[in-house]
Order: structure tokens, then sequence, then C-alpha cells
């Protein structure tokens, strides 16, 4: 029987890397797992051999001790590999193949599926619509940080690699279209990106520079990124974005009118999420900073894409209210300023095939943007620990040592 390794969340702060078990074509019982999701039979899954998986933003709340994950839980929802076993009922799937699994868990049945809609899949997650690998409250899902992973509902979720040659030579690239290249387009489609708009991104973390080369793809003029650390801005600016430092200007609208001439944008886009700091120097955390910066930044109309994750349970939080997910949010102002509001988790399959082609026409350099960093599955929690303190990179994992 093989072996397999994978990274596992043990305390807030800690993540260590551990042996798994080899996965199988059922669900088994373990941290995390639904109990009505124990047993499950998955004929229509495959095994695949890890061949880079990343660290994501959202595995870092997990591991900061922000939700209610389990100790014991395998992270990783980030995954490329290669198919080495397929179940009884994949079809079109075939042993050898090259591919993409995209975050979202989704059986291709249900009607939120049919309508392109597989972040809110009905049929994957007992608690309610919506699943992901290694991540808490989705049904327990086995994560993918590991060196093998078993993926349900092949033929209708899995994005196959056309050359399998190309495919590797471009790996840090196509690496992204698992989670925050489909996540940060998302945002920027959603917040209406289009050729000609002025567009703030708030987040220079991985999925803030995803969305704003979307933005740059998508045409837009200028591309302005806000945060909190200099590294991450620096990052930024090396593909051509404007910036703000809102540790050192606490006034929003003031540094966008500098650099626009007039105080506004015409689309937001949200890629911090709940763990939101105040702006200005010393300042700390406020859950709904970003979300009523960006209706106060966009203009009359606009429209505000929310990539960054909220939560409905935060147990690290500073306040009774934002342990349950309710925040200080300025609804009114985005009443009054028309604002549409585009919400939840990705859903990756609606754009990942579209993604992949501008990578290998090399229209789309996401590895560059986001300065992809690779190392090995035994460096992950050391990866973590780096990540948690801001490093401006993207964090690749080879598991079996296969990237040139």
């Amino acid at each position: 029987m093989a072996t397999n390794k994978g990274v596992v969340y043990t305390k807030p702060g800690e993540v260590e890397v551990r042996e798994i078990g080899f996965p199988d074509l059922v669900l088994k019982d373990g941290p995390g797992v639904n109990p009505l999701n124990v047993g499950r039979k998955c004929e229509h899954g495959v095994i695949l051999k890890v061949i880079v998986t990343n660290i994501c933003g959202s595995d870092q709340h997990m591991v900061r001790g922000r939700t209610t994950a389990p100790s014991g839980l395998v992270l990783g929802h980030e995954i490329t590999g290669e198919v080495i076993e397929v179940g009884r009922d994949v079809e079109f799937i075939k042993k050898g193949d090259l591919v993409s699994v995209p975050f979202n868990i989704a059986c291709g049945r249900c009607r939120n599926c049919k309508q392109q809609d597989t972040h809110i899949c009905e049929n994957v997650n007992p608690d309610r619509p919506g699943s992901a690998y290694g991540y808490v409250d989705m049904g327990g899902w086995v994560g993918g940080q590991s060196e093998y992973v078993m993926v349900p509902y092949a033929d209708f979720q899995l994005l196959k690699f056309p050359d399998k040659d190309q495919a590797m030579e471009k790996i840090l690239d196509l690496t992204m279209l698992s989670d925050i290249f489909p996540t940060g387009y998302h945002g920027a489609v959603s917040a209406g990106v289009k050729p000609g708009s002025t567009v703030y991104v708030a987040g220079a973390g991985p999925v803030g520079l995803a969305a704003a080369h979307a933005a740059q793809i998508l045409g837009a003029s200028v591309v302005i990124v806000g945060d909190l650390i200099e590294e991450r801005l620096a990052q930024a600016r090396s593909f051509g974005c404007e910036t703000v430092n809102l540790r050192q200007h606490d006034k929003l609208e003031e540094q966008i009118e500098q650099i626009l001439g007039i105080p506004e944008v015409d689309c937001a886009i949200d890629a911090v999420g709940f763990e939101a700091s105040e702006h200005g120097e010393g300042a700390g955390e406020a859950p709904a900073t970003v979300l009523n910066s960006i209706m106060g930044a966009t203009r009359a109309g606009g429209r505000l894409g929310i990539p960054g994750l909220y939560v409905t349970g935060d147990p690290g939080a500073e306040d009774a209210e934002a342990k349950e997910g309710t925040l200080k949010i300025r609804f009114g102002l985005g009443f009054a300023k028309a604002h549409t509001f585009v919400t939840g988790q990705t859903p990756v399959m609606k754009y990942h095939r579209d993604l992949m082609q501008a990578i290998l026409s090399g229209k789309a350099q996401i590895a560059k943007a986001v300065n992809a960093t690779v190392i090995s599955l035994d460096d992950a929690p050391a990866g973590y620990k780096e990540f948690d303190g801001g490093v401006a990179k993207k964090f690749v994992i080879d598991p079996h040592g296969m990237l040139k």
C-alpha cells in the first residue's frame, strides 16, 4: 500500500506534515467529516498524484484559529494533479491525464450546478450548499496539500490540460486555475470591469493581485491596489498597478483623487474579507473596514465584487457580533449610491477553461503577478508562517519534487 503525507492543522498557529493514509474512492470518517458524508461512495471519482498544490489565504483563516476548524483537518483546496486511478463510473477522464481541480466540489446534477452555480452545489455538503476540499464546515472532503488526493465527480469537474509537456512548462501559471485566478477574475467580472474602467482592489495578497491582473486583462485603464504592507504593494507595482499604502494614508478617497483627479473609481473589489484592519498607523482589526471604504470610494451606480471571505462564525473576533459574522456595514450608503454587491465563493468552472487558454497563449502571466514561489511539502509549515507574516509570495507546494 502506498503512503501519503499531508499538511494537517493541529492548533491555532500550527500545522504539521503527517502520514494521512492513502485515498480511496469513498469518503471515510475523520476530522471535520460531516457524519452524513461518512461512507459516501465515489465511483464517479479519481485518485490524483498531486503535482502542485498551493497555500491559500483562506487556509490561513483556519490556521490562525479564526474558524471552528477541528484539529487534524487535512488542508488544501488548490490542487493540480495526474490521474492514477479512475472510478468505475468515470467515462471521459483517463489515467495519465494532467488536470486542474476546481476548489468547489460540485455534483453536476443539481439545479445550481446546471445553472453554472457550482459554488453552491446542493448535494456535496449536508450542512448547506457549497463545498471545498480541506475546509471547515464544507462536508469534510479531504484536502489536497498532500501527495495524493481523491476527487469526486471527475468527468464533470476536472479541467484536462490538452498537452502535458506544455502544461508542465507553464505549471506555475496553471496551478492558479484551481482557485485564485478564477477568484480574482470573478471579483473583477462581478465588479463590472470593462475596457476603460478605473478599478480599486482592496488587498495585495495573492487574490488581490490576481484580481488586479484580471482587471488589466479585461481592459481597465487604471488599477489601484490598496494594502497595509509595502512589500505587497511593490509586487502590485511590478506589473503596472498604482498603489495606496493604507498604513500611511487613512483617507482612501484622497489618495484615489491624487491618482485619478477625482475621489472615486468606477468599480471596486474586496480581496481582504473578514480579517480586515482599519487604515492608518497602529490601527486595529475592524472587519467591516473594506466593505465600508469601497462603498465610499466607488461611484454611484458602481459595482462591488466581493471575493474576500466572510464567515458565519469567527471565534477569534474582538466583539460578540463579529463572532457570528454580524458586521457594522454602512448599508445605507450602498443603498443611496445604488451599488450592486456580488458575494460568495467563486464558481471556478465558469471561468477556468477560458483562463487556461489565456495562460497557454501567453495572454495571462498570473504566476509572475502573484510571485509564485515553489517549496517542498516538508517546508509547508515554514511557508505558512512566512505567508502569515505578509510576505509578497504565493507558495506553491511541490509534493514529489517534480518541478524544474
